[in-house]
């Protein structure tokens, strides 16, 4: 698309802005929780392993959608790597962003979504880094959801059994906060 619409306001925590600061070359993704192999992966580990690439359309939940191109690892790749375990029911995804209440952004997903063939941790945007208004350094795209399930700005990722284990159980702070959905699927 000729323009696609940035949503949400940067981060503004230290440890974000110091990343961004230095290009990310200190940045490390926290994966942790119901897996056999927890891991701290840099964007170079990251960027090392199985790269997938896709052109979808953004929907936004606003009335907006846009078509762009992501790069990066499969969520599966991801998953194997770290091997979750059986009990693992759920993906939380933490931002370096907050909510309007100021609380860490937060979202989860079901192991269904996370195994989608379009789900995404994605460095790349229209084939360039990607930049700090979509989500840098690394933002999760799962295509059958609608954006506000995309957490931007990830600071880590955990696997638990349920939703109801995080935040105030109801899946992502925009449920917790904002009455919207668990799934949205489009």
């Amino acid at each position: 698309s000729p323009r696609f619409w940035p949503n949400g306001p940067l981060p503004t925590s230290e440890e974000w802005l110091d990343l961004a600061a230095g290009d990310f070359k200190d940045y490390h993704l926290r994966v942790s929780g119901l897996v056999d192999n927890p891991v701290e992966l840099s964007l170079e580990d990251l960027r090392a392993m199985t790269k997938q690439e896709q052109t979808t359309m953004h929907h936004c939940i606003q009335g907006w959608s846009g078509i762009a191109e992501w790069g990066g690892p499969p969520m599966t790749a991801l998953m194997e790597l770290v091997q979750v375990q059986p009990g693992a029911r759920v993906g939380v995804f933490y931002s370096f962003g907050d909510s309007h209440s100021g609380k860490q952004y937060y979202d989860t997903h079901t192991m269904e979504n996370l195994r989608h063939p379009q789900s995404t941790l994605a460095y790349e945007m229209n084939y360039e880094t990607l930049g700090a208004v979509y989500g840098a350094p690394l933002r999760l795209r799962v295509e059958n959801q609608l954006g506000y399930k995309m957490v931007k700005w990830i600071t880590a990722i955990e696997f638990v059994a349920s939703e109801k284990d995080v935040g105030a159980g109801y899946g992502g702070i925009k449920q917790d906060e904002e009455y919207f959905d668990l799934i949205a699927d489009i």
